[in-house]
């Protein structure tokens, strides 16, 4: 019995990911007649319409979606064995691809880089921001390797090692009367000048939850889509703010006209941070040398 090629499932994810054959023979670094050619052939082999085809757009069919999930997952895997194969020769050299989400990597990765780069020259490391649920589905799909991601957060079925914790910290506008305290209990925090992330932001999450606010708690006003933003938005005394520890020494926050009060140590109000990898990613001495090197970056900004 013949079986589906790798490449024809490359095709397949391809079209389906960008809803157009030209992008995605251009993906695949194929003509779109070799593309369309390789689908049509999955077809006949299955016996099944996996696209509906118009000339404005390509839909996919049910079954479609079903064997492309499927086929992400081999291809997945493929990747993983390759990469097993590679870590075998050399378990410390190659490309192995991070994903992280913004609210760590501009504060973590400037110190943790070049600690990779001195243990680990013959490593290249591919580096992707996103959101946590977006890299997840990265992860997932074999896009990417590891993810770096702030918890709480479901993992469903990957792996994860939480490697340093880190609490919160509350900016202010200059003149709040909260500055002349030493530090902020989350039970003192105005609600009512709560800034946050917008929906998706898994640190609005934790900062709810950390500090045992309720879900509605911020100005529904005032929505940002990044940290500078919110640290813009204290600055210029629309409300406050709750960052996390390793942003407090940026350039980000020395430079703005804020004030910094940590919350109380004891409390809860802190996040953890963590590695998320596939079970099939196999190069664990990659993934211990780079939690290593990640631990170190964090206790040293602790």
């Amino acid at each position: 019995m013949r079986l589906p090629t790798l490449r024809q499932l490359q095709y397949l994810t391809a079209v389906i990911e960008e809803k157009h054959f030209g992008r995605a023979a251009e993906k695949c670094h194929v003509t779109q007649s070799t593309l369309s050619a390789g689908i049509q052939d999955l077809e006949d082999l299955l016996e099944v319409g996996l696209l509906e085809r118009t000339n404005r757009k390509v839909l996919t069919t049910p079954i479609g979606e079903e064997v492309a999930e499927r086929a992400r997952q081999i291809l997945s895997l493929s990747d993983d064995l390759v990469d097993l194969a590679q870590a075998e020769k050399n378990p410390l050299a190659g490309r192995i691809r991070i994903g992280v989400i913004p609210t760590i990597s501009p504060f973590l990765l400037p110190r943790v880089l070049p600690r990779i780069r001195k243990q680990l020259p013959q490593l290249e490391l591919l580096l992707i921001e996103d959101q946590s649920e977006r890299l997840l589905v990265q992860v997932e799909n074999g896009d990417i390797d590891v993810a770096i991601l702030a918890f709480p957060f479901n993992t469903r079925n990957l792996n994860y090692r939480v490697i340093a914790e880190e609490p919160f910290w509350v900016a202010l506008p200059k003149d709040h009367a909260l500055c002349g305290n030493e530090y902020i209990q989350p039970h003192q925090l105005p609600i009512n000048e709560l800034l946050l992330l917008a929906e998706g932001h898994c640190m609005r999450e934790h900062a709810i939850s950390a500090c045992q606010l309720p879900a509605s708690a911020q100005r529904r006003s005032v929505q940002a889509t990044s940290l500078y933003t919110l640290i813009e938005m204290v600055a210029s005394g629309l409300g406050i703010t709750l960052i996390p520890h390793m942003a407090i020494n940026s350039d980000m926050v020395r430079h703005a006209d804020i004030c910094l009060r940590p919350l109380k140590r004891d409390s809860l109000a802190k996040r953890e941070i963590g590695l998320v990898w596939r079970p099939s990613f196999r190069r664990t001495s990659t993934l211990e040398q780079l939690s290593s090197s990640f631990t170190a970056a964090m206790e040293e900004s602790l």
